[in-house]
């Protein structure tokens, strides 16, 4: 049978990549567009041989773009989060690196005109209902990636993405602390349960065994640690609301630790099976509220301060990524307004993707 081809843009957005759709050129039903991602980014296969995925769960994301249905917007990003090794997507999470290259994607497929200079695009996160205000470079109406701003996990500079996240608390689950405390209890290990951006489930490092310092590499050889953290996440989803997690990549799992590199604080994002080679910008979100709260799981290992807005500078495993936090406490109660961040992006390809004729016929 004919394969069906499907245009799209393949782009680096933050640390993350993936190919960028408009909604229109993809079924509507979700089951049907399920295995449509599933054959287009190759998964069940360790190395997604038999698609363009990049065998790791940074590199198997996909954006779905549209003009925006709510009045705010002006485009609507639905993200996916496709499996490497299960034929699984997960609809559930939003993708804040991939959402850096949103902006300039809409722009390269016609959905938003540019504007001369800098072109300002409204971002509706579909499946979080979250609000981002996007900047990108469009110096005589045209995208350009080139420029001078440096991401930590990707190397050399590029064009800066400005991101400013609205109404981000509770956008997941609607309460900034899903279970109403600021720390639970599972399998004896104390957590801060909290939506910013992301649902997370986040704890001490040494609470776990772990210094909150390792490599990549060396957590993922702790076979012990997942197992553990897979059984207090499972629990925690529960209690947050979510319902059954086994199979959801949310909530997602973090570990603090004491800054040791000039940051703010330590950190280490797990996906969740995997730990994040850098931080995710809705984790960072989440990690740096989590920091900022009295009585969370972060007491005693930063100075907070006691007013913002505030950069927050996040040490993960290549480096840092600095937030910025707009919040106010109100008798000790935090309260977060916005969290914005600085971005790269880059368009890496165009064209056409196929996925066979007995997935999808195209119509």
């Amino acid at each position: 049978m004919t394969q069906t081809a499907i245009p799209y843009l393949f782009m680096r957005g933050g640390t993350s990549r993936g190919p960028y759709f408009n909604r229109a050129d993809l079924p509507r039903d979700l089951d049907e567009l399920a295995r449509v991602l599933v054959a287009a980014v190759g998964a069940g296969h360790p190395l997604n041989i038999d698609g363009i995925g990049g065998g790791n769960a940074v590199t198997t994301k996909v954006a779905m773009l549209s003009m925006s249905e709510d009045g705010w917007a002006d485009v609507d990003y639905f993200f996916a989060q496709v499996s490497v090794e299960d034929k699984a997507v997960d609809f559930k999470p939003t993708c804040g690196n991939i959402l850096s290259g949103v902006a300039s994607a809409a722009i390269e497929m016609g959905l938003i005109p540019p504007q001369d200079g800098e072109t300002e695009v409204r971002i509706r996160a579909v499946n979080t209902g979250a609000q981002v205000v996007a900047l990108v470079q469009t110096p005589n109406r045209i995208v350009t990636y080139e420029g001078d701003a440096a991401i930590d996990g990707v190397p050399g500079t590029a064009a800066p993405v400005a991101l400013n996240f609205m109404k981000v608390a509770g956008s997941s689950t609607g309460l900034f602390l899903p279970t109403g405390n600021l720390k639970d209890t599972f399998d004896g290990v104390e957590v801060t349960c909290m939506d910013v951006a992301m649902p997370m489930v986040i704890a001490k490092a040494a609470d776990l065994g772990l210094t909150g310092y390792e490599t990549r590499e060396a957590l993922e050889a702790n076979t012990a640690f997942f197992e553990r953290m897979e059984a207090i996440r499972l629990q925690a989803g529960q209690a947050m609301g979510l319902g059954d997690c086994a199979k959801s990549v949310t909530p997602k799992f973090g570990v603090l630790a004491r800054a040791k590199e000039g940051g703010t604080i330590a950190t280490r994002y797990f996906m969740p099976w995997a730990p994040h080679p850098t931080m995710a910008v809705t984790g960072s979100q989440c990690l740096a509220s989590c920091a900022l709260t009295p009585g969370t799981v972060a007491d005693s290992l930063l100075d907070r301060p006691k007013e913002g807005p505030v950069t927050v500078t996040l040490e993960h495993p290549m480096g840092l990524m600095e937030v910025l936090v707009d919040f106010k406490l109100n008798d000790g109660r935090f309260e977060h307004k916005s969290a914005g961040l600085v971005r790269t992006c880059r368009k890496l390809a165009s064209g056409e993707v196929f996925v066979p004729g007995d997935v999808w016929r195209g119509d």
